[in-house]
């Protein structure tokens, strides 16, 4: 055997196979897609003041749900020591960010996208933070050190406590415990949805970017947002249609489609390619 074919080989079989990156991205965008429904509906409909709170609920959650689960034997991470805050960074600030930007930009953007200072400076922010997200989580949830469930847990842990801070100094706090909806029932059960929603999305991210590039992650990630335009369109109230609008929507569509269907479909073809090329020398012999 020679080296390119060994090489070929190895590379194959490093892959991840099709399926678990085929289902991975399905979960990471379904995910996604239903807590941008919840979240408009808290934000906009209920008009919720306050999407660091909201955040905070789902920071609280996610560390409830995986501590309970670590002393159930369920799942399994490191217990804290002090070399985990250096192993993580800058991944606490960038999912911190990441999390308040993309519950901004949903309460502050309408269904055709209108322009609107504040609500594209969040959007352009969440891009950034998802990418950078996506390509540093991929790095740091090796089962070696924290694996997956560690890296979702200390995340949370460590960002919780200045997210708190930071909403008590600026008075979103006060102004979310004083919301005149938490006796309604609907608003409460949407609320926790949230909060729900919020740790599978993290945990349906952290798993498409292991199975998948982070570029493929950003992608689905836009496709979703594009999906959420789609049904505005329909059963949201507050788009306008615009011809120009409406034909960048379909252009983005179609190439995040496109780019989705190539890479889950294109895994194998280096590796067919560097077998041809290592078979022609061969022949000759």
């Amino acid at each position: 055997m020679s080296a390119g074919q060994a090489a070929g080989e190895a590379a194959g079989a490093a892959a991840p196979p099709v399926l678990p990156r085929v289902l991975s991205a399905l979960f990471y965008g379904t995910c996604s897609f239903l807590i941008v429904l919840v979240n408009k509906a808290l934000l906009s409909a209920y008009s919720f003041p306050s999407p660091m709170f909201l955040g905070i609920g789902q920071m609280a959650a996610t560390i409830l749900i995986l501590y309970v689960s670590k002393l159930n034997k369920i799942v399994h991470f490191p217990d804290f020591d002090k070399s985990i805050p250096v192993k993580l960074f800058p991944l606490p600030l960038i999912y911190v960010g990441n999390h308040i930007s993309g519950l901004s930009s949903t309460s502050k953007l309408r269904s055709d996208l209108s322009f609107n200072l504040e609500g594209y400076t969040f959007v352009l922010l969440n891009d950034i933070f998802t990418a950078a997200n996506g390509v540093y989580t991929k790095q740091k949830i090796d089962p070696k050190e924290l694996g997956k469930y560690g890296v979702l847990f200390y995340n949370a842990c460590f960002m919780v406590v200045p997210t708190v801070i930071i909403s008590f100094s600026t008075g979103d706090f006060q102004q979310a415990t004083h919301f005149q909806h938490w006796t309604n029932f609907l608003f409460v059960f949407q609320f926790v949805l949230s909060c729900l929603l919020g740790f599978l999305l993290m945990y349906s991210t952290v798993l498409c970017s292991h199975y998948n590039s982070a570029l493929t992650t950003t992608v689905v990630g836009a496709i979703k947002n594009i999906s959420i335009a789609y049904i505005g369109m329909l059963i949201g109230g507050d788009y306008i249609f615009s011809m120009l609008n409406f034909i960048g929507l379909n252009i983005c569509m179609v190439g995040g489609l496109r780019y989705s269907f190539l890479t889950l479909r294109g895994n194998s073809k280096p590796t067919q390619s560097g077998d041809e090329e290592n078979a022609l020398p061969e022949s000759k012999r």
